[in-house]
């Protein structure tokens, strides 16, 4: 991964479903190996500028797509780019954990098994490893032949984000990934995400302001599918440019 900015960069990016215009021109550089937070009000186009990052908006039929989402230089939405290879290159953590219906290490290797790999001692560590990084490893450890689905809900999410790391993401894209955690849970997948910033570009959907300014290193303010507002996090929170940002902020629009 490199260090530059415009390693995701977003560019007159529009979506639509049917006649109703989602997102308008939205244009980003998301910067490396930091957590940028995506907030504005119910409706504003926040899930679908996460799903379009990943190409999860194809299922749709109603849906539009113009413009250019650049991933490594390469135009996710390029009639010649390889879905498939772009999705490895993000994980993604969506509101609700969904475990597969298997244990938990096989929960881990299912990823590094569809892409070919077959040695269990390599499988081993990789299992071990990802839960370390999702901070779940010592809790897990003697567990790991158990079904997954006999986790609590927030030992779940954090096992999703486990299995989105095994197979080597450059980005992981979170969708109001603690909406359906207590708070300590919550608390855990927020400081897991802010030690893997370290390595992986973070891109965080969230509804909740206490939690982006706990967590976001970059912010972006969207409104009506505008773009409103975007920049370090510190300084938007501290002297939002824009008046809709300042309302937004303040409660003043919700």
């Amino acid at each position: 991964m490199t260090d530059s900015a415009g390693h995701l960069s977003i560019r007159n990016l529009s979506v639509a479903f049917g006649s109703q215009t989602v997102l308008k021109n939205v244009s980003l550089d998301v910067p490396d190996r930091k957590i940028t937070v995506i907030i504005g009000p119910s409706g504003c186009g926040k899930t679908t500028l996460l799903r379009a990052l990943n190409r999860l908006l194809d299922s749709e039929d109603s849906a539009r797509i113009e413009g250019t989402v650049l991933v490594d230089g390469e135009d996710i939405y390029d009639p010649k780019t390889e879905i498939t290879h772009i999705r490895k290159k993000m994980g993604l953590l969506s509101q609700k954990p969904q475990v597969l219906p298997m244990s938990v290490f096989d929960n881990i290797a299912y990823g590094p098994r569809i892409h070919g790999l077959r040695d269990k001692k390599r499988l081993r560590e990789i299992v071990e490893r990802e839960l370390r990084a999702a901070g779940l490893w010592e809790e897990v450890k003697d567990r790991l032949g158990e079904p997954a689905s006999r986790l609590s809900v927030g030992q779940q999410q954090r096992l999703c984000l486990a299995r989105g790391l095994a197979v080597g993401p450059e980005i992981i894209l979170g969708d109001e990934p603690t909406s359906a955690l207590d708070p300590q849970s919550s608390r855990i997948v927020e400081q897991r995400l802010s030690v893997l910033k370290a390595d992986y570009t973070v891109v965080v959907v969230t509804h909740i302001l206490r939690q982006a300014r706990r967590i976001a290193d970059y912010l972006a303010f969207l409104y009506l599918g505008e773009l409103v507002e975007h920049g370090p996090a510190a300084e938007i929170f501290a002297d939002p440019r824009d008046p809709r940002t300042r309302a937004y902020l303040t409660g003043e629009i919700s």
